[in-house]
């Protein structure tokens, strides 16, 4: 870890490479693959639910989970914790451009305004990242 505050608690949706995970444990953080958790082929709600329930960052490729993430859960409830971590890269690419920001991903999370309800969301591309 780089910095001085509690790991990041992160879930893997199943389209992310293990080398993603292995690079955020690098740095001394928790990570839950959902190809260990649950049912390959997951519907994205009960992902994110999942993701939520256990106060988890989800780390997706899937293009549909921003969205998700950041509208409601099931029912009427909102998803209050979720927060996503957006690979919009290739793949292949994923690894190494996370490790690339991970300063960026660490301070977020660290400086962010603390409440119960903090979250967090950065995309990172092929060629940039970008806090949402």
């Amino acid at each position: 870890m780089t910095i001085d505050h509690l790991p990041l608690k992160l879930l893997l949706d199943e389209g992310v490479p293990d080398s993603v995970g292995r690079v955020f444990q690098g740095f001394g953080h928790d990570v839950t693959s959902l190809n260990r958790t649950a049912a390959r082929g997951s519907k994205d709600h009960f992902v994110c639910t999942l993701a939520d329930l256990h106060e988890s960052i989800l780390v997706a490729l899937d293009g549909d989970m921003k969205r998700i993430a950041q509208a409601h859960g099931l029912g009427a409830r909102k998803f209050l914790k979720l927060g996503l971590i957006k690979l919009s890269c290739k793949a292949p690419m994923a690894a190494k451009r996370v490790e690339s920001a991970m300063s960026l991903i660490e301070h977020e999370w660290a400086h962010g305004e603390f409440n119960p309800r903090r979250r967090i969301f950065v995309e990172i591309g092929d060629l940039g990242l970008r806090p949402n």
